[in-house]
């Protein structure tokens, strides 16, 4: 499993996602403020002249020092990201597709003012984005299914991994909004 460990600041709020070598380089240079969450990643070394392998166990959410960064931050809006949002489903049939046959299907299209923004647009299937083509959902009496809405940061960082760990996926859900709930 190739399971990452979650970067807080030191307030608390989610940064990133680090890799094992990631976290482990801010273990062994004392960096990590606090840790919580199961120390269940584990990393290997060498032997020693015991014939022991020496072991550096990592927690699952570390803290280190760094910026606070107030207000919100827009995650970035890519087509992975957003159908994983939407659950792999067009948000006009209905129906589960996988990748290939989905598309980002703007709701104001971009020819009439729309803007290429996460509350603006939604995952489609091809079939269903030719079939409203230019054209508003009303006007192709086409009925969405969900509210496109902007992930906070929070639910961005579970959207952008897809090995998340159970605590881990309990303090991000902790402060998801009510769409992603």
């Amino acid at each position: 499993m190739n399971a990452k460990i979650l970067r807080l600041n030191k307030a608390g709020s989610p940064v990133a996602w680090l890799t094992r070598p990631e976290a482990a380089t801010l273990v062994v240079r004392e960096m990590v403020i606090w840790s919580m969450g199961d120390e269940s990643l584990a990393m290997y070394g060498g032997y020693n002249r015991l014939g022991r392998r020496t072991v550096l166990k990592l927690p699952s959410i570390v803290a280190c020092e760094g910026k606070i960064h107030r207000g919100s931050c827009q995650p970035p809006l890519e087509n992975s990201l957003l159908f994983r949002r939407d659950q792999h489903l067009c948000m006009y049939c209905g129906e589960a597709h996988a990748i290939a046959g989905l598309s980002r299907d703007h709701v104001l299209p971009l020819s009439r003012g729309g803007k290429d923004c996460w509350t603006n647009v939604v995952t489609s299937c091809r079939r269903c984005n030719n079939r409203k083509a230019d054209r508003t959902p009303e006007e192709a009496g086409m009925q969405l299914l969900a509210v496109p809405f902007a992930p906070n940061w929070h639910e961005f960082l579970y959207l952008s991994n897809h090995n998340v760990l159970a605590d881990q996926m309990e303090f991000l859900k902790a402060r998801f909004s009510r769409y992603m709930s």
